[in-house]
Formats: structure tokens, C-alpha cells, sequence
């Protein structure tokens, strides 16, 4: 036995030390920076390109943006899950191009601004913790006047852009719902933190008169409501009023995942808003 062992790490050893092994990067993705004269600053932008892409054709793409989407964040992950999605034999999204915005300030850029940080007592954090906050209106102006033009200006887009969002993520998807509804078609919000601002988001859709003016999907995904109880609530109110303002050009989804975490729950539920909302 003991020979027999020996031999087989004799082999193992030589089939990988052959002199003509190569190895090649498996590229998945193009990623560039663009300065944003909103935020003022350079921004990674990561992008994948679905298989079949080609510059000199007429097909478009539908377009998912990841707002946590640098490569160590979600952007690799959301990528498969839309390159899967897209399969032939699978069916739940056309072949869509996914751009990911890589985080430089996360906490300035997804939290809107507020006249003090007295409602972090009530969920546990210091003041200390939120050093920058309030920049979300200069990044919704990145995104609206700067990014999107950008990607139309160099892919083949169809006009039909999701964006996804999950946590403090969520919380700033939700505003862009909230307060620039034509922004995007497909709106997939996770876990938001909607307890920023002592929840006035939920207070403010609540009494707005929304004008949907084309159809807009919406998917609010919440994890286990035993973890965060609250979360889980402000999620389950945001439906509700969502639902209130339902019609011919508005359709609203809650998904409860009951098995996910806070920290796990992205994965399975924008799959599960894929085959849900059915973005064709």
C-alpha cells in the first residue's frame, strides 16, 4: 500500500510539473474608471458582457446594474447568476449586460441627508459609526446624468435597466423609486435599511403621489424576520404601501426567505426576482 501511495504522488507530481502545461486568465468581464464630475471623484466601473456580444451587430441588451458591484462585493456572483439566468434552457432573462459600481464611501453615497443621527440609538449605532452620510442625491445625479449616458454611449443597450440593491444598497434603491421612478424598469430591493432617517423613506413614498408613467417592476426580497425584526418589518411595510399604489404600470413582489440571513439572503433572492418579475 504504502508503495503503491508513493507511486501515485510520483505521478501526480509529473503530470504537473510537465514543462508544457500553460495556463491562461479566464477573462469574465472589462472593467474601466470614469471621473464623475457629480461626486467628484474616479469610479470603477466593472462590466460583463454576455456570450455573443458583438460591437457590429444590432442586437441590444437589457442592463443590470449592481450597486454594490465591485469585484470583491457582488459583482462576480450577480454576473453568473445573470449569465445562468440567460441560458437557453434556463430562460428567466434575456442575455443582458451587468455593470457593477465599485464602493469607494459606501455610507455617503447610499444614506440621503438628514437634520441629525438621533434614530441610530434605536438601531444600535453610534454616531461615531456614520462618520459620512447624506451624499445620495450627488450619486443618484452620477447615476442618472453620468453613468447610464456612459454605458449607452458604448454598449448596445435597449433602454430596459434594472438595478439592484441590498441593504444600506436597498435603502438608497428605494429612494431612487421613491424620488426618480422612471430611473430604471425593474427596481430589486434586499433587505433594505430602511431604519436610516427614523424610517421617513416609508413616510414619504407613503404620501407621494407617484406618476408611473411606463411599466415598472418592483421585487422586495427580506430575510428571516427573526435576526433584524425590524428590517424585516420596514420591508414587509414598504410592500404594503407599494402595493397601495399598484396598477396597470406598477407590479410589486415580496419574497420571504426564511432559510437567508442578512448577510446571505442577495444570492438566492435575485435569482428569485428574476423568475419573478420575468424581465424579457
Amino acid at each position: 500500500m504504502r508503495f503503491i501511495t508513493i507511486l501515485l504522488c510520483f505521478f501526480y507530481a509529473a503530470a504537473f510539473a510537465q514543462s508544457d502545461t500553460t495556463f491562461k486568465p479566464l477573462q469574465m468581464g472589462l472593467t474601466t474608471k470614469i471621473y464623475s464630475k457629480a461626486l467628484n471623484e474616479n469610479r470603477t466601473v466593472n462590466i460583463y458582457l454576455p456570450p455573443g456580444y458583438r460591437q457590429d451587430d444590432t442586437t441590444k441588451y437589457n442592463v443590470v446594474y449592481v450597486l454594490d458591484g465591485g469585484y470583491e462585493e457582488d459583482f462576480l456572483h450577480i454576473a453568473g447568476l445573470v449569465q445562468y439566468a440567460s441560458q437557453p434552457w434556463v430562460k428567466r432573462l434575456r442575455p443582458s449586460i451587468v455593470v457593477g459600481i465599485e464602493n469607494t464611501r459606501r455610507q455617503r453615497d447610499f444614506t440621503f441627508a438628514v437634520q441629525n443621527l438621533d434614530f441610530l440609538n434605536k438601531v444600535g449605532y453610534k454616531k461615531t459609526d456614520i462618520p459620512l452620510y447624506g451624499g445620495s442625491a450627488k450619486y443618484i445625479a452620477f447615476l442618472e446624468n453620468e453613468l447610464l449616458p456612459f454605458v449607452n454611449g458604448h454598449f448596445k443597450t435597449s433602454g430596459e435597466n434594472t438595478v439592484i440593491g441590498e441593504s444600506l444598497a436597498g435603502l438608497l434603491t428605494t429612494e431612487i423609486f421613491t424620488r426618480h421612478t422612471s430611473l430604471f424598469n425593474n427596481y430589486i430591493i434586499i433587505s433594505p435599511s430602511l431604519w436610516w432617517g427614523g424610517e421617513s423613506l416609508l413616510k414619504e413614498l407613503e404620501a407621494t403621489n407617484l406618476k408611473v408613467t411606463r411599466p415598472v417592476k418592483v421585487y422586495i426580497g427580506a430575510p428571516k424576520k427573526e435576526e433584524v425584526p425590524m428590517m424585516y418589518q420596514d420591508a414587509v411595510q414598504l410592500h404594503d404601501i407599494m402595493q397601495k399604489k399598484a396598477g396597470a404600470n406598477l407590479k410589486v413582489y415580496f419574497d420571504y426567505l426564511p432559510d437567508e440571513t442578512h448577510a446571505t439572503v442577495i444570492h438566492q433572492a435575485v435569482y428569485d426576482a428574476f423568475k419573478m418579475m420575468a424581465v424579457k
